[in-house]
């Protein structure tokens, strides 16, 4: 299932939230070589993870993390403005329609025909949700080569907005948005009814306090 938690809710799943930490080091550090940070835990997290973002997340049936996103305001602090302004000509993205998203991570052991391509759906789905729940009108994202092809199977190609570098090393910022005709394809991919994915988001987001949010994790 997919759940929507904000960083101050997340501590009331440390299985999902340990393993999810656990998996963005294995991808970003061990994989990719990207210069991230890992802690002491095992744990890949950075000062944007501080600043409270709103994740939606894949659990499998064994409580762990599948796949994840994370989304912050473009309206505050953001990525995309801090360190990438080369790509967009210095130019800032900041609008209470657009949110960032960052951080896509899918678990290492997830078959990579079946597994990773439902896990990939579901988040966009998920993002879908986001959109439509937040009246949003898009999401920026940097992207490298290797994430363009992961959004074409999950059908949802960015409009670029700027790059730079070539081949492997190139590096590009763009916006996505998706409308009501992405939902069928993406639902037959997750397997699930758009009353069910609706109903994870109303669940994870309507709960109330962070500890009613504790109790139904522990209930």
């Amino acid at each position: 299932m997919l759940r929507y938690l904000y960083a101050d809710e997340i501590a009331c799943f440390p299985r999902l939230t340990d393993s999810m930490f656990r998996d963005r080091a294995k991808q970003f550090s061990e994989r990719l070589g990207w210069d991230v940070t890992v802690n002491d835990q095992g744990f890949e997290r950075d000062e944007y993870d501080d600043l409270n973002p709103l994740y939606v997340i894949w659990e499998r049936p064994d409580g762990t993390h599948g796949g994840s996103m994370r989304f912050l305001p473009t309206t505050g602090r953001a990525m995309v403005n801090e360190h990438f302004l080369h790509l967009t000509s210095g130019v800032s993205i900041q609008s209470p329609l657009i949110w960032e998203c960052t951080r896509f991570c899918l678990a290492p052991d997830l078959t990579p025909r079946v597994e990773s391509r439902q896990v990939s759906a579901a988040l966009a789905l998920g993002a879908g949700e986001l959109m439509q729940a937040y009246h949003l009108s898009h999401y920026v994202g940097v992207f490298d080569p290797r994430m363009q092809r992961i959004y074409r199977l999950m059908g949802l190609q960015p409009e670029v907005i700027g790059a730079a570098g070539e081949g492997r090393d190139e590096i590009g910022v763009g916006l996505w948005s998706m409308d009501e005709t992405m939902f069928a394809p993406t639902l037959k991919q997750v397997g699930v009814s758009r009353e069910i994915s609706r109903n994870w988001l109303r669940y994870s987001r309507g709960i109330g306090t962070n500890n009613d949010m504790c109790d139904a994790a522990s209930a």
